[in-house]
């Protein structure tokens, strides 16, 4: 395979996979656009991609494949500007963004022109951003979904596809209106009930000071993705709209539900309600990629002591094993372990895991 790949937007995304092709196809030309200069040449310098280009319709004009991977809503404003150039006639379009049945509307003004468009979101993802994070193999047994028109042929999927190939990703071909929902469910929603749990904690912060310090275990790991990018979260909300309301009001349902059945000291319902939770989250993948991108964290039962540290951390350097970050742990309810360490990825917390059982006799835990 040879050809241009233009890819728009040089952060986290559009920068690994950008690694994962150049991985796969060393020959094929690589040209990397984005807003802020500083960061395409920053790619350039680490090899991320081949060329600058620094005119969006030159680049996207002698381009085989566009790769749009910016923000729902700058994703739209983009393909109306590519509307107006003159693309190749065999070129392949798609998109990185996390909803799509708004992108696959507004890319129906370049399938009307005869442009392939194949709308794209590769679910996963990194607590680190920006193109100096970009890996080749970020996506790695990650599901990659891939939503088009009908009249898209199987071909130029397959071609979209085999350029994709190098990302070893789990391709999945969904309707937008089942990806659209389905994330709704699995990674939309469920960041609105973090922010929303967070900012219940926050309103009584004055009343109760220790509460962030009590917070620093369980009620943190809950509630990680609040941390996500607002801005990015903002779009996704707004573009989602109708699934998200949809699953707020059964979520007001559910809770009232729930409500009543405190009110009534309902135990065996309050019961069923905990243990159909448990068992269905206890059936879960453990190993694979999600709609929202996993933690790796390793937790090791040591005793809380000066240098405990040091010693672990010490440990993995040796063999040459890179944590992103390391944390004694104050509160511990349902959390077994006082030292939390997290990895960029699960082979790298697996190799961590035989390290530590090798080197100590400390207990060591994934939850």
């Amino acid at each position: 395979m040879q050809g241009n790949i233009f890819i728009i937007g040089l952060g986290l995304i559009g920068g690994s996979i950008a690694l994962s092709i150049k991985k796969s196809y060393p020959d094929m030309k690589i040209i990397g656009y984005d807003v802020d200069h500083n960061t395409t040449h920053q790619a350039k310098i680490l090899k991320v991609i081949d060329h600058e280009e620094n005119n969006l319709q030159h680049g996207a004009e002698n381009a085989d494949f566009i790769i749009i991977s910016i923000p729902v809503v700058e994703t739209e404003k983009m393909i109306e500007r590519l509307s107006h150039f003159q693309l190749r006639e065999n070129v392949i379009v798609t998109d990185t963004a996390s909803t799509k049945k708004s992108i696959i509307n507004k890319a129906s003004i370049l399938t009307e022109k005869g442009i392939c468009f194949i709308g794209g979101h590769p679910m996963a993802g990194s607590h680190k951003s920006g193109v100096t994070a970009a890996r080749e193999h970020l996506f790695e047994n990650a599901f990659y979904i891939l939503s088009s028109v009908s009249k898209v042929s199987n071909g130029r999927i397959n071609e979209l596809k085999q350029l994709l190939k190098g990302t070893n990703a789990k391709f999945l071909e969904l309707s937008a209106d089942e990806h659209d929902e389905m994330t709704g469910i699995l990674s939309h929603f469920p960041h609105i009930i973090a922010a929303s749990l967070v900012g219940q904690a926050r309103t009584y912060q004055d009343k109760y000071p220790l509460l962030s310090r009590l917070a620093a275990g369980g009620f943190r790991d809950i509630t990680r993705i609040a941390s996500s990018n607002p801005s990015m979260w903002s779009d996704i909300t707004i573009r989602n709209k109708q699934v998200i309301l949809g699953l707020l009001n059964e979520w007001n349902q559910d809770m009232e539900n729930i409500r009543s059945m405190i009110e009534q000291e309902d135990y065996d319902g309050i019961f069923q309600f905990f243990i159909q939770a448990k068992t269905y989250r206890d059936e879960l993948p453990v190993h694979t990629k999600g709609a929202i991108h996993s933690f790796y964290d390793l937790y090791v039962d040591v005793p809380d002591y000066p240098g405990v540290i040091s010693e672990i951390t010490g440990y993995l350097a040796e063999e040459s094993i890179s944590i992103t970050n390391v944390r004694i742990l104050e509160t511990r309810e349902d959390i077994y372990g006082v030292l939390r360490i997290s990895f960029q990825n699960a082979e790298d917390r697996e190799n961590a895991k035989k390290c530590l059982e090798n080197r100590t006799s400390y207990e060591l835990f994934i939850q």
